[in-house]
């Protein structure tokens, strides 16, 4: 463990839109209690809002990728990170923001990058399909000792690979990394002890797996497809 809590520290004498978005500006402190941190809520929740502050924190590039990473294709992220106060236990040894949205232009930059390509295996990340280069990256580039941020990694996996990422995101873990992953995915929600943490019109909530909507809703649709798309649909 790496982070032990953060604390906000708003300014606002300079109001920004995150200070409107409810789980952010209730928040007050956030405790980290497990290697494995899931933030979970509806889309314009904040949960991207507040793992790319914390990812920007720590000196990783707001568009993805480590440290050393400083490209930018547009200057879009927020300066949430400047209205945090992150309790830390001590540093990692390694740190990575995997950003869903930017992936394309982070291998774009791996590649121009010449010799950095050995770090994720040796094959361009754009050689391969979307999927396998997320795997890649966790595979390869991810080793113990790290904290790593991830915003909806399982975009581009499949269900069958969004499972192979939790067998190797558990080898890390055992290996002295924290995790902290905003997700859609009830498959990532199930990992052992996971911290999970919905953001709402309330503020943060820490729930069980079994009482997310994600769960509830993929439950009653796969147990009665025909009935919710009838119901969906409108028909009779």
């Amino acid at each position: 463990m790496f982070i032990k809590q953060i604390t906000s520290n708003f300014n606002y004498d300079n109001l920004q839109y995150w200070h409107d978005i409810p789980a952010i500006k209730n928040m007050n402190t956030l405790k980290f209690t497990q290697p494995v941190t899931l933030f979970i809520g509806e889309n314009g929740s904040g949960k991207s809002t507040l793992i790319e502050a914390i990812a920007v924190h720590y000196g990783m590039n707001a568009e993805g990728g480590g440290r050393n990473f400083n490209f930018s294709t547009q200057d879009t992220h927020s300066n949430l990170d400047a209205e945090l106060r992150i309790g830390k236990l001590h540093m990692p040894e390694d740190t990575y923001f995997l950003r869903a949205e930017g992936f394309y232009n982070l291998a774009s930059n791996i590649d121009s990058l010449g010799d950095i390509i050995n770090s994720y295996g040796g094959k361009s990340l754009h050689h391969q399909s979307h999927g396998e280069s997320f795997l890649a990256l966790m595979q390869h580039r991810f080793r113990k000792n790290g904290l790593y941020i991830l915003d909806e990694p399982e975009s581009a996996l499949s269900p069958m690979r969004q499972m192979n990422m939790l067998v190797r995101m558990h080898e890390l873990v055992m290996q002295g990394c924290q995790f902290i992953i905003a997700t859609h995915s009830p498959i990532l929600m199930t990992y052992p002890d996971a911290e999970i943490i919905e953001f709402n019109d309330t503020g943060m909530t820490s729930v069980n797996y079994q009482e997310t909507d994600h769960y509830l809703i993929t439950k009653a649709f796969i147990e009665r497809p025909k009935m919710m798309i009838d119901t969906l649909l409108n028909e009779e």
